[in-house]
């Protein structure tokens, strides 16, 4: 008889079974080795840019930071004017629900989605935290991609080639989108940028535009490497808000005065305040100030045993197709194992689960070849671990709540 995936979450085995309100997370930051003066904006600071083929994990400043889940009890209210983030309810929207369900089963984008997915949502007004309104007024043609990472910083499909729209993975490094005085909106809006959006940034600031460049996050699934927002009142932009030049010619077509996306990096403080959520799905999607809000995938605590237990199942896989019975008792051994008391309910159910699915293959041995059962319970307990996300920018409108 195969385990059944079931939505309750279990107790781990210390009988633990409970929603921490922050976590003890990993965040990846530029080193400081690699910060010098901007030249071109006094007072600024510039990080180097690194080469395209560059293994990200050698080279960034990784630090324990303790991350926020706002989607605990009692947890403060997000407000996009003043933290730089909040989210949208995008319940009611049976169809726009329908199409993000394909894209998830999928786990790539194609035309169409894109096209039915700006259907439902251009023009479209949501009330946010604070009860005013933001209406959806644009989406930018590009930036327009899905999101794939899996736990404890694995490349679930290494072959995958990164194009305009699918096989990105989970921004392991600290970062913010745009630049309002840089490429390139700098040319589109043919320097009128700053005066047009609302902005905060280390040299200059708007707050009375009721117009907003924003990123819209929806989460397909976020069990791991969940996106992790700074409250942007936490930054001391003018020590930790770095100037960097994102090479994007291997994926995106610009012209040659466009080949370099002129975004933000960040050094890491213990001051800076970092919030997630633990408890996210396609029903709801962050916007969050896509001119410089500091954010990436954090590694959740546990992910590294969630990260164990994919390439065991993934081995077991294996084995069952190549018929090698010894093989599949050999992959599925596992040993005791304690999950952080930090480790979330989402991420503790789905553990479990591929726990219990190995300690089945263990005792059917050979038998797996021929349940198919099993071997639909362990794609899908693999796949729940593999973040998916769907992100774009847009241009938003947020009238002034006069009473």
């Amino acid at each position: 008889m195969s385990v059944a995936l079931t939505d309750k979450p279990p107790e781990n085995n210390q009988g633990i079974n409970f929603c921490p309100d922050k976590v003890q997370a990993t965040l990846g930051f530029t080193s400081p080795a690699d910060v010098s003066a901007d030249h071109e904006r006094s007072g600024l600071l510039r990080a180097a840019t690194l080469p395209r083929d560059v293994d990200f994990s050698q080279v960034l400043d990784f630090h324990t930071c303790q991350i926020n889940d706002w989607s605990a009890a009692g947890a403060e209210p997000l407000n996009l004017e003043t933290m730089g983030f909040d989210t949208i309810d995008l319940s009611g929207n049976t169809a726009l629900q329908a199409r993000l369900e394909q894209v998830r089963q999928a786990g790539k984008l194609n035309e169409a989605d894109i096209k039915a997915i700006r259907h439902h949502l251009l023009g479209k007004a949501f009330t946010l935290t604070t009860g005013k309104r933001l209406r959806l007024l644009y989406i930018a043609p590009e930036g327009f991609i899905i999101r794939k990472a899996g736990p404890n910083g694995l490349i679930v499909d290494p072959d995958e080639e990164m194009t305009e729209m699918n096989g990105h993975d989970g921004a392991l490094a600290v970062h913010g989108d745009q630049d309002v005085f840089g490429t390139p909106v700098k040319q589109i809006l043919k320097g009128f940028a700053p005066m047009l959006f609302r902005h905060n940034t280390p040299d200059g600031c708007n707050r009375l535009s009721p117009f907003f460049l924003v990123n819209m996050w929806i989460p397909l699934q976020q069990i791991t490497r969940p996106l992790t927002l700074m409250d942007r009142r936490s930054l001391d932009s003018r020590k930790h808000q770095l100037r960097y030049a994102l090479p994007i010619d291997s994926f995106l077509e610009r012209d040659e005065d466009r080949q370099l996306n002129d975004i933000w990096t960040f050094l890491h403080s213990e001051n800076q305040q970092w919030h997630f959520s633990s408890e996210m799905n396609a029903k709801r999607a962050y916007v969050f100030d896509t001119l410089g809000l500091a954010h990436g995938a954090s590694i959740l605590p546990g992910e590294d045993i969630a990260e164990q237990f994919y390439k065991q199942l993934q081995a077991v896989q294996q084995a069952i197709l190549t018929g090698d019975k010894t093989a599949i008792t050999a992959a599925a051994k596992t040993k005791p194992f304690d999950l952080p008391a930090d480790c979330t309910v989402p991420l503790r159910h789905a553990v479990e689960c591929m726990h219990s699915l190995l300690a089945e293959a263990q005792k059917q041995g050979e038998q797996l070849i021929n349940d198919t059962i099993w071997q639909q319970n362990a794609a899908q307990a693999m796949d729940r671990v593999i973040r998916k996300s769907i992100e774009m920018r847009v241009v938003a409108f947020m009238p002034p709540k006069l009473f």
